[in-house]
């Protein structure tokens, strides 16, 4: 009978009142399930396995249209002192291929042709080879 258990093996230990150790103190519950829960085995697995499942977008490749757009209203942007806008910009992944896109809005404090970038009244400085959109008040 290699394929039956016998329901009757322990009868004789099932009334039998429960082992306490008068050598070993009781592991109180909470130490009970640390001994079974996971442990991190692989450190900084869990941060590579994120790392890995962020998306990036791709860099933007702007038309002729689209770039001569932009080229007007970068010029808008130069020619008025304290220009309203919002700029789309492409900022690139410091650890991975691609990027993600940005919106800075407020106002422009100016266009720099020497640093090649659009310094906003906040601080910022957008690089103009990263915008591809500007979106101006009162454009459709």
């Amino acid at each position: 009978m290699s394929g039956t258990r016998d329901i009757h093996a322990y009868d004789d230990i099932i009334g039998l009142p429960h082992h306490v150790s008068a050598r070993h103190p009781q592991m109180s519950l909470h130490d009970r399930a640390a001994q079974f829960s996971p442990f991190a085995a692989l450190s900084g697995y869990e941060d590579a396995v994120e790392e890995a499942g962020r998306l990036t977008s791709e860099r933007p490749a702007l038309g002729e249209d689209a770039q001569a757009l932009l080229d007007a209203r970068l010029a808008v942007l130069a020619a008025h002192s304290r220009a309203r806008a919002a700029i789309t910009y492409f900022v690139p992944d410091p650890l991975k291929p691609g990027g993600e896109y940005r919106t800075a809005a407020g106002t422009v404090k100016k266009v720099d042709g020497d640093q090649r970038c659009i310094q906003m009244a906040d601080g910022a400085c957008i690089p103009i080879e990263d915008v591809c959109c500007i979106e101006l008040p009162g454009e459709e």
